[in-house]
């Protein structure tokens, strides 16, 4: 039987196209990169000469040999992107934040029913090797009863960027929609829906229109704490997962090794993609029957965002659940917009 094969249309050839997007699913058997939309430069023509340049969003769309979509715009815009794609009855994958409200997500979520299509959120960092590894652990049972985690994303940027729909005040601007997504979905992927929660922002960069610092605290059922926190004026990164429990503590930094593969030129395809240095590697503290504590490094797991498309064919070409749910992306906005 001929595999079925998925011809796929990106909106924007970006950073998120020409690294997240366009290598993917050049090199995946089960998807054709057919299209990009590039209104002024045609860098991806240039790339991958074989695909169709849009000059609009709208023209790629009345494209009929194309059945998936990859929303990834400015953030404001995904529903309406998201939507006018469902409309034209493609299958839909949408980069973080799924959209800005959970009105808005509810409203496409019913509309790809009353279509026949999925809408899938690609939330990539569930396949990032620090994400992973941190999933064996606390699967591992080693830490016990978890007491408190803490989730960070830091980063130095003292000026202010030019992507005005980052920097400037439209619906979902700012350090929080931009970073906010990857780490509350880490959370609820690892430990379900929260009982409570409470979120700060703050503006520091001199002359900044939008949050550049965020801290979300939420509360689980027995008391267990979670920590979520990002800043764009962190010099020294910290450990990116902490987390303590009743047997043991575990320690992993943040590594964007399939990033910056990416940006070095590296394809999907290749054996090395998404195996991180060793001197990245976790670090798991327990207590022995003696009362000592012991240290045990942690290899990395590789990683790699093939395994996210292999996700979206099984879901659109056989029918199996997405491994991220209506609900995970209903309860992120929540908190998000509150």
């Amino acid at each position: 039987m001929t595999k079925k094969i998925i011809k796929t249309g990106v909106l924007s050839f970006g950073m998120s196209g020409q690294l997240f997007h366009s290598p993917f699913l050049e090199v995946h058997s089960g998807f054709e990169l057919m299209a990009v939309v590039e209104r002024t430069t045609k860098k991806a023509k240039e790339i991958y000469p074989h695909i169709k340049s849009y000059d609009s969003v709208e023209a790629l769309l009345l494209d009929p040999e194309i059945e998936l979509v990859v929303v990834n715009t400015p953030n404001f815009t995904h529903f309406d992107f998201a939507k006018k794609a469902l409309n034209a009855n493609k299958h839909v994958l949408v980069e973080k934040p799924f959209c800005v409200t959970t009105e808005e997500a509810n409203e496409l979520f019913s509309l790809a029913r009353e279509k026949g299509k999925h809408i899938l959120p690609y939330q990539n960092r569930r396949y990032d090797s620090d994400f992973l590894s941190v999933k064996e652990v606390l699967d591992s049972g080693k830490l016990g009863t978890l007491v408190e985690a803490h989730f960070r994303y830091d980063r130095y940027r003292h000026h202010i960027g030019p992507k005005v729909a980052k920097e400037t005040p439209v619906p979902g601007s700012g350090l929080l929609y931009d970073l906010g997504p990857h780490l509350l979905d880490a959370a609820i992927a690892l430990f379900g829906n929260p009982i409570e929660w409470r979120k700060n922002t703050g503006q520091f960069r001199p002359n900044t229109q939008v949050d550049d610092y965020a801290h979300i605290h939420l509360v689980y059922p027995e008391g267990f704490q979670v920590f979520i926190t990002m800043s764009m004026l962190v010099v020294e990164p910290q450990a990116s997962f902490v987390l303590n429990g009743s047997k043991g503590s575990y320690i992993k930094q943040r590594t964007d090794i399939q990033e910056t593969q990416l940006l070095a030129g590296m394809s999907p395809n290749h054996p090395d993609f998404g195996r991180e240095d060793t001197n990245k590697n976790g670090i798991l503290y327990t207590i022995n029957e003696k009362g000592e504590k012991e240290q045990e490094e942690t290899a990395s797991i590789t990683s790699n965002y093939l395994h996210l498309f292999d996700d979206v064919y099984k879901t659109i070409v056989d029918g199996i659940s997405y491994p991220v749910g209506e609900e995970d992306i209903l309860q992120q906005l929540e908190i998000l917009e509150a």
